[in-house]
């Protein structure tokens, strides 16, 4: 049974401002993400296979672990942040926290598609990967093995690491990583 190693990214310089959807760690997210590799790397399990959603804050989180490993993240676009097609950017953050707070049986075929593309991506790797990406896709995973059709129903805080098995194509719970009292991104 792959172990799935969910790591959300650390701390954005800024999040789903408007001209900057694709904003890097804070110093605060640089320091996280060190933390997590100094953590991960002293858990004596790899270098493991490491995939990355393409946005800067996840992969610079991921940069923290590939350069002790000397190891390179695959970059998968199936992993990345919740898809805000046709809402402007001055409107992301108002239209984030609305979906936040829906099912996902509420929402239409896009993000349906989104949501089953996370799935397939988590539930498609066959040994033992750190992936690092972002509340809303750590939590279609874990809403998908808890059943619980909730667009939330978990907010990792940054940097934490929830651990799931795959098995017979399903998720299953380890371990959640630390939340935190509100996210977005």
């Amino acid at each position: 049974m792959p172990r799935l190693y969910l790591v959300r990214h650390g701390h954005a310089s800024t999040t789903w401002e408007p001209g900057n959807w694709d904003s890097g760690l804070s110093q605060l997210g640089r320091v996280q993400a060190e933390a997590r590799a100094e953590q991960l790397a002293g858990l004596d399990l790899g270098p493991l296979p490491l995939v990355s959603s393409p946005l800067r804050r996840a992969r610079e989180t991921a940069a923290a672990l590939e350069r002790k490993w000397k190891t390179a993240a695959r970059v998968d676009s199936r992993v990345s942040e919740i898809p805000a097609t046709g809402v402007a950017p001055e409107q992301r953050r108002d239209w984030l926290r609305t979906i936040l707070q829906r099912h996902w049986i509420e929402l239409g075929q896009p993000l349906a598609s989104w949501r089953n593309d996370v799935l397939q991506a988590l539930l498609g790797t066959t040994e033992d990967t750190i992936v690092f990406s972002h509340s809303v896709a750590i939590n279609v995973a874990v809403g998908f093995a808890l059943g619980d059709d909730r667009v939330t129903c978990f907010r990792p805080a940054n940097c934490s690491c929830s651990l799931l098995k795959v098995q017979d194509r399903q998720l299953r719970i380890v371990e959640l990583g630390s939340e935190e009292a509100e996210n977005i991104g």
